[in-house]
């Protein structure tokens, strides 16, 4: 008989931890060899974990909705002759690990979503519950009476800002020896009933808390774990990049004749339904060539151009969530491998068997808003991405042509298309010139180009 170690699997290049979302095991279950023990989350999909072997659950080392690194022992199975017998024996669930164990957790590195920034004041309290610390910093905090309020103000020298063990531990000792400071008493300016707002509650420090009530007919929904993610994705990214949006109108009649008379025989060649989301795709990998900044980022005063062109999208979920599956290498497949490419990941998409690798390395993304009708938006970056795409619904409007016989009035599909751009490095020169490159590349599109 012998104990063989399950740990948290490498789930993408850029992903460091996971949180455990449900144990389909208890101990003493019997597991058989890649049958599913668990299911994950990162900040980007949701996984299931196999078992490596087949035996018995011996031991569970984290709890439902902990937040686990990278490559840590999450269970353990017994295996061998005896394995059997001790179905009967539920072993019970090991106790968080103390400062020797955690030792180990701690030495695995740490990378948060990029473009995170730590929030200050008021709006870090009400991030308390977003922001990760590893099971020996919780740990320390706990036998140290150091309460997550406290916590979440200590400054973190780890990567990206975050709270490591000497950075705990030195505040314990500045504390230790710091004299409290006085208080002084400063004269507080009376506040009326009548200047404090229905939903708020005024306190002694001048800060205001919302009401836990709420006035009128409400229903109260909590968020879920992804639509959490979602939310502190969007803020992070107008907290860290200048937004700047540019808008154009493109003729897209060509594009659109193209489609309606080439999907038929598309589909029946290819077994794939041709969208236009790959024609977009096509018109902006061919741009970004002319224009490389727009594929970049952003790391203190560096720009890290990326010759890898990445693209994502972004797809809707059943549940009306947002992911944003990428297509690698783009600039490297042809209008055959871009379709194929965009129907496997929206279909994974949509059933939930994305991988996380699936969704890791875009450089640029695109959004198409006018699949639910609008006509334009304004979409957010994803970091640490410096630029974003969206796509109107085409729609038939009478247009000017201009002609060698002079002008004329003909109905036209029309689109508009926006770009949000990161100002700290792209102007608005640079941002216009490439939405105009894309318009005119969709304008332009042969009408009889062959498959």
């Amino acid at each position: 008989m012998s104990l063989v170690d399950l740990v948290m699997p490498k789930l993408g290049e850029s992903i460091m931890e996971a949180t455990i979302l449900k144990w389909h095991k208890k101990p003493g279950d019997a597991i058989r060899q890649d049958e599913t023990v668990l299911d994950i989350a990162t900040d980007k999909v949701d996984s299931e974990v196999p078992s490596t072997t087949e035996g018995v659950l011996e031991s569970v080392l984290y709890k439902e909705n902990d937040v686990v690194p990278i490559g840590a022992v999450i269970a353990r199975i017994r295996v061998g002759s005896n394995a059997a017998v001790s179905n009967t024996q539920p072993a019970a669930p090991v106790a968080a690990p103390q400062y020797e164990e955690a030792k180990l957790v701690e030495e695995i590195p740490f990378q948060p979503a990029s473009g995170s920034q730590p929030a200050a004041g008021s709006q870090q309290t009400a991030m308390a519950k977003m922001r990760f610390y590893s099971p020996l910093v919780l740990n320390i905090a706990q036998q140290e009476g150091i309460s997550m309020t406290e916590l979440e103000n200590i400054p973190g020298t780890g990567q990206d800002g975050r709270v490591s063990k000497k950075d705990i531990l030195a505040y314990v000792a500045n504390k230790a020896v710091s004299p409290q400071p006085a208080v002084i008493n400063q004269p507080v300016q009376p506040v009326t009933e009548s200047e404090i707002p229905d939903n708020q509650v005024a306190v002694a420090n001048g800060q205001q808390l919302m009401a836990t009530s709420y006035p009128g007919n409400v229903e109260i929904i909590e968020m879920d774990r992804m639509r959490k993610m979602i939310a502190k994705h969007m803020v992070d990214s107008r907290r860290t990049s200048a937004h700047v949006t540019s808008f154009a109108e493109c003729d897209v009649t060509n594009l659109v004749i193209w489609r309606e008379k080439m999907k038929k025989e598309f589909e029946k060649r290819e077994n794939e339904k041709i969208t236009y989301t790959p024609l977009f795709i096509e018109a902006i990998v061919k741009c970004i060539k002319r224009y490389p900044w727009l594929s970049s980022s952003v790391e203190g005063d560096k720009i890290i151009v990326k010759k890898d062109l990445n693209i994502g999208m972004a797809t809707a979920l059943p549940n009306g969530n947002l992911i944003v599956p990428v297509i690698k290498n783009a600039d490297q497949l042809n209008l055959v491998g871009l379709t194929k490419q965009v129907n496997n990941l929206a279909n994974a998409a949509r059933t939930g068997k994305l991988k996380p690798d699936d969704t890791a390395g875009g450089t640029f993304t695109l959004t198409n808003v006018g699949t639910f009708g609008s006509i334009m938006g304004t979409p957010i970056i994803n970091q640490p991405q410096v630029a974003i795409m969206a796509v109107g619904a085409i729609k038939k409007r009478p247009m000017v042509i201009e002609t060698p016989q002079g002008d004329s009035i003909a109905i036209r599909h029309m689109m508009y298309i926006s770009l949000s751009y990161d100002h700290r490095i792209i102007d608005g020169g640079l941002g216009s010139t490439f939405l105009n490159a894309v318009s005119k590349e969709l304008e332009n599109f042969d009408v009889n180009r062959s498959i």
